[in-house]
């Protein structure tokens, strides 16, 4: 937190008093662009794995009932 930072005030379960930074929209928004960046690299990462994975499906052994 900083100066000027808006903030949350209230009491935890145990009657503490809690002081926390408010979430705003442009925090909210960095979040998921960030976490989208993130589920990019990881698709990216295994781009081959499931192009494997794909190609090798036909080989599951038919089994019997």
């Amino acid at each position: 937190m900083q100066g000027g930072d808006e903030v949350i005030v209230h009491e935890d379960e145990e009657g503490r008093i809690v002081v926390e930074k408010a979430v705003t929209t442009d925090d909210l928004a960095e979040g998921y662009r960030v976490r989208s960046e993130q589920m990019a690299d990881l698709a990216s990462e295994l781009e081959g794995v499931s192009a494997e994975a794909d190609s090798t499906l036909g080989d599951v052994p038919e089994w019997e009932s």
